[in-house]
């Protein structure tokens, strides 16, 4: 992964993100297409989540090989964090709601996404059927990846 300060300039944008597990890991990737969008919007204006930094530690960990777990403290020098315990609340009842409904989506990706709704950020991400039944929010997938239409 190449090292995102330097490359990232800081932009003028308005609008603030939230980058899902899989949009961190196109950044590991190098995915020219997420790397140009953020920077595009500036790298100020992108956010991960502690649960979003679990997962990739997971995921170092899960590959034996430890150079990912520089690729995870790269993501993490290079992004501001949005914690998850002021959203919770939130959270609990996005989840009653849900399950009132019968939509269960996976815990994290319900962390994650009531993240984004509570500091009102567009959650950026590939997996967009795991996150669009969680009111009010707002979703892109900047590696467009996905052929999933609402």
């Amino acid at each position: 992964m190449i090292i995102l300060e330097g490359r990232l300039k800081l932009g003028k944008n308005m609008k603030r993100y939230l980058l899902d597990t899989d949009i961190c890991i196109e950044i590991i990737k190098n995915n020219e297409r997420v790397l140009e969008k953020v920077d595009s919007v500036g790298v100020e204006n992108c956010f991960v989540t502690d649960i979003t930094i679990a997962e990739l530690f997971y995921g170092a960990a899960k590959s034996a090989r430890p150079e990912h777990f520089n690729d995870v403290d790269n993501i993490l020098k290079s992004f501001n964090l949005k914690p998850i315990l002021p959203t919770l609340r939130l959270y609990g009842e996005n989840k009653a709601l849900l399950e009132s409904k019968g939509l269960m989506i996976g815990e994290f990706d319900l962390l994650i996404g009531s993240c984004a709704v509570f500091h009102d950020l567009i959650m950026i991400t590939s997996n967009l059927k795991h996150f669009d039944h969680i009111p009010n929010i707002q979703l892109e997938d900047w590696a467009q990846k996905s052929n999933y239409k609402k």
